[in-house]
């Protein structure tokens, strides 16, 4: 590695692809972003990754020798030791695809690649409001629900890959059979963006809301802080829904801290509900639920994170 060695993060989403070059300090250096909207072929992707990365190196004015690790976070169930993404949801539809392989073939550099919801609870500790805290739990709620686990300052996956795919919890008024295929998993049901926007539009009647029919997640929350009676309804819900995993997830795990990220997590209207059933239910350990200080940010610098740790076990 030379003075300008850097790093690359790599968040690939649904709909988008962001890339990002940083020193080895972590501070970005410059950032770009793709859709990947239509985009499904992992090559596709792999190739926009490439595009992205010659952009971004153009515009710092470093060759691509500079680049000492990457890291990258896909939305699925990925084996950290081999790179291999096992699963996506359905947005991407990815099967054993062997990301780190591709990447590495493409880049020529050492990749280390993980479930995009951990490299955002990994973000959080290295960059975020869980600075200094060994042990805590990330919850993404957007479209789904996930969570990502930190215990004694490590990310915790599981011993197949899958610790945290909270969206198919069981808790109290949920469904108990099996979610099909492409569906909202029983928690996601009830909190996820997708679940709530479907449990709008089965319950929208006219004569009972001033509300339109089709809104999202967040815009049934804006409902409910303006005052709506329906939208209130499924905003208390979904909060008392997460409150329930949080409790369950804090009887097993401990955790003083539990952040909120995701387009729908980073409601302030959920974070305060929740926390008022969290502190009902609490016991001797009253964990803290707050929000996420990196935003949408938290997955690409945890990827960033992701690309340093690698960077250091070369160097």
């Amino acid at each position: 590695m030379n003075e300008h060695a850097c790093v690359l993060g790599i968040d690939i989403g649904g709909t988008n692809l962001r890339v990002a070059l940083a020193d080895l300090s972590g501070k970005i250096l410059a950032r770009t972003s793709s859709t990947t909207t239509n985009v499904r072929d992992a090559h596709s992707v792999v190739a926009k990754i490439r595009e992205c990365t010659d952009q971004l190196l153009q515009e710092v004015g470093l060759a691509r020798t500079a680049i000492a690790a990457m890291g990258a976070g896909a939305p699925g169930v990925t084996n950290t030791e081999t790179g291999v993404v096992v699963a996506t949801s359905y947005l991407m539809g990815w099967h054993d695809v062997p990301l780190k392989s591709m990447l590495e073939d493409a880049m020529g550099v050492p990749v280390a690649v993980d479930n995009d919801v951990n490299l955002a609870a990994l973000g959080e500790s290295s960059f975020g409001i869980a600075n200094g805290t060994p042990n805590f739990v990330f919850l993404a709620v957007g479209t789904g629900v996930g969570a990502g686990i930190i215990l004694k300052g490590e990310l915790f996956q599981g011993s197949a890959w899958t610790a945290g795919e909270i969206g198919y919890m069981l808790v109290p008024g949920v469904s108990e059979k099996p979610a099909a295929a492409g569906r909202p998993g029983p928690l996601e049901s009830m909190a996820g963006g997708e679940g709530l926007r479907l449990k709008w539009l089965s319950l929208w009647p006219s004569t009972q809301t001033k509300l339109p029919k089709n809104l999202t997640a967040t815009q049934i929350f804006d409902g409910a802080v303006a005052g709506d009676a329906l939208a209130n309804s499924l905003l208390d819900r979904a909060a008392y829904t997460l409150a329930c995993a949080i409790h369950n997830m804090t009887l097993i795990l401990n955790a003083p801290l539990f952040i909120l990220g995701g387009s729908v997590g980073l409601h302030p209207a959920l974070q305060d509900r929740t926390q008022s059933a969290v502190d009902a239910h609490a016991r001797r350990l009253r964990p803290r639920v707050v929000l996420s200080s990196l935003g949408s940010d938290a997955q690409i610098m945890g990827a960033v994170r992701l690309g340093q740790l690698i960077a250091q076990q070369r160097s």
